[in-house]
């Protein structure tokens, strides 16, 4: 079965808020074995919200509705559905009570607009909503299944894997899709895609990779009549990855980042972190301490951003950074040295380098970086260079200095 998702709400086109309810459903109907082709979002104006849902009456099997539930005059999503398929709206008891209780438990005064929530379409299917006033609608019309979801969140997400999930399962006409996402680090996605380029002319499973910033994500799906059997499918090509990518493979589960497999793995050891930063202004610290349990791993974190900093705080020589100058290898290595003498930590990493727009020289141009890694009494010292703009520099360093991590900690612990 083919599905289309319609988001509704001129907020969405003017990028007032972030569409995160159709990334969602997206997964879902993956889950659910529904081939998602088309996603639109439309304002809210009748006649545009017309034309796409009859556009998608064409081409789709299932049309999910996001949002255009409410009491206002500018909700018209439930009334331009009915209209679409020429069903009356009738009064839904049931939702009627929901509005007067959920209103009236919040001490707000009740309007007859509030009632526009409970009207359905006649025949429907009504999904009651636990955490808001407007409830969700099911139709079944024309050899169509037209759903019509709330845009608030915290409505949206428990009503669809509440009743949205077991509707579909309960039909069980879907073949069941499976996906696993491998993520690369130190690899560009054009060398992967071609390295991988008989993977990726499968049909089932499917292949295909994503560029991150400083990150390759592969993404393998395949579709089968159940859990098993889709997962027989992927693991074969799951395995291959990791042999062909074995340095650069660090995880296959797709909410996992970079920065949690680098605790995880420190943690692991039993090894804690600290970081010397100088163009990435406290970035990497930021990024470790994203992850829950980081306390356990992270010593804490210097931004050495002057070279006054970098002699004062963590000791690099003032005859080095004269020398060599702030960005070069010689101050990385002397940083990750110094920052992991001051913290007493086991691991350090160090930031130097020229993230623009301006600043850069023939010798040393914008987007030169480097990295030093210190494990075990080894500094390690990477450079880099990197394209676009200051935080596209500031972030690819980022990803290199975790991944350098992750690589040095392995090759000592591992």
């Amino acid at each position: 079965m083919t599905a289309e998702i319609i988001s509704v709400g001129t907020e969405i086109l003017l990028g007032n808020i972030i569409n995160t309810n159709a990334a969602y459903l997206a997964e879902k109907c993956a889950y659910l074995g529904l081939s998602n082709y088309y996603q639109v979002v439309v304002g809210d104006n009748e006649q545009r919200l017309l034309e796409t849902i009859n556009t998608a009456k064409s081409r789709a099997d299932v049309i999910f509705l996001i949002g255009g539930l409410g009491p206002t005059e500018d909700d018209l999503t439930k009334e331009t559905a009915a209209k679409a398929f020429n069903v009356e709206l009738v009064m839904d008891e049931e939702a009627k009570n929901n509005i007067v209780t959920i209103l009236t438990n919040r001490g707000i005064d009740i309007t007859n607009n509030n009632f526009k929530q409970a009207l359905v379409p006649k025949g429907s299917i009504v999904l009651y909503n636990k955490n808001g006033t407007a409830p969700g609608i099911i139709m079944e019309e024309a050899g169509k299944v037209v759903i019509m979801l709330p845009g608030p969140p915290n409505e949206f997400v428990p009503m669809v894997d509440d009743q949205v999930v077991p509707y579909f399962l309960k039909k069980g006409t879907n073949d069941v899709i499976y996906s696993r996402v491998v993520k690369l680090v130190g690899v560009g996605e054009s060398k992967v895609a071609e390295e991988i380029s008989d993977l990726i002319a499968m049909t089932n499973p499917t292949v295909a990779t994503y560029a991150k910033t400083g990150e390759v994500h592969i993404r393998v799906t395949a579709s089968a009549a159940n859990d098993d059997e889709a997962k027989a499918l992927v693991k074969p090509v799951v395995k291959k990855l990791k042999a062909m990518y074995p340095d650069n493979v660090y995880s296959t589960n797709a909410d996992e980042t970079l920065e949690r497999a680098v605790v995880e793995l420190l943690s692991k050891n039993g090894l804690s972190i600290t970081a010397a930063e100088s163009c990435t202004g406290g970035l990497v610290c930021g990024k470790i301490v994203n992850v829950a349990g980081a306390s356990e791993v992270f010593r804490g974190g210097y931004i050495t951003y002057s070279n006054k900093q970098k002699r004062n705080v963590i000791g690099v020589k003032k005859s080095t950074l004269e020398k060599y100058g702030a960005v070069s290898e010689q101050v990385a290595a002397e940083m990750a040295k110094g920052v992991l003498e001051v913290s007493k930590a086991d691991v350090a990493i160090s930031t130097t380098g020229i993230a623009g727009p301006g600043g850069g020289t023939p010798e040393k141009p914008v987007g030169l970086v480097y990295i030093g890694c210190a494990v075990k009494n080894k500094v390690y010292v990477e450079k880099f260079n990197f394209s676009g703009s200051r935080n596209k520099v500031r972030e690819s360093t980022v990803v290199a200095a975790l991944s350098m991590v992750r690589k040095y900690v392995s090759s000592e612990y591992n």
